[in-house]
C-alpha cells in the first residue's frame, strides 16, 4: 500500500459528520491505526466518567481503518466485535492503537486497546470485518490524491 490510501482513508474518518462531535485525531498506516481524543465532559454518563459507546467507538474505529488500510478498492463492514471496558477515565487523553492480527481472503481480524496518556488500559476489543461491496470513492469522502 502507498501513503495516498492512507491519507485518504484519515481524510475520510475525519470528514465523517460524528468526528465533530469527537474531535479526535488519526494516524493510519498498514494494517494500523491510532486514534487519539480529548476526553470533554460531554463524554459522561451520570457517575461522571466517560460512556462505554465513547470507548467502544474509539476501539472499532480503530480497528476498522486498521483492517481498511489492506484494502484500497472497498469499504469494509464490521461483522462482529468484542469490547471490554477495564477502568473509567474522566479526564486527559484517550488513545486507540489498532492493529490487524490477520488478513485473509475476505476477512481481517483486528484489535484494539485504548489508552490514556501515563499508557494504563481503558478498554480492549476484537473485531471481525468483511471487504465490503461499497467502492472507495469520492461519494464515501475518499480522495485519494496522485502522486506528484
Amino acid at each position: 500500500m502507498d501513503g495516498r490510501h492512507f491519507r485518504a482513508l484519515e481524510s475520510m474518518y475525519l470528514q465523517a459528520p460524528v468526528n465533530r462531535f469527537y474531535r479526535p485525531t488519526v494516524e493510519i498506516s498498514e494494517g494500523a491505526c491510532r486514534i487519539t481524543v480529548e476526553v470533554r465532559e460531554a463524554f459522561f454518563h451520570a457517575a461522571g466518567a466517560v460512556h462505554g459507546s465513547v470507548l467502544f467507538k474509539l476501539l472499532d474505529d480503530s480497528a476498522f481503518f486498521a483492517a481498511n488500510s489492506l484494502d484500497s478498492e472497498h469499504f469494509v463492514l464490521t461483522d462482529g466485535f468484542s469490547s471490554w471496558f477495564l477502568r473509567p477515565v474522566a479526564g486527559g487523553t484517550m488513545t486507540a492503537h489498532g492493529r490487524v492480527a490477520h488478513a485473509g481472503r475476505s476477512r481481517f481480524l483486528a484489535d484494539s486497546v485504548v489508552t490514556d496518556a501515563e499508557g494504563r488500559e481503558l478498554a480492549r476489543g476484537s473485531g471481525s470485518f468483511a471487504r465490503g461491496r461499497v467502492s472507495l470513492a469520492p461519494d464515501v469522502g475518499y480522495h485519494r490524491k496522485k502522486s506528484s
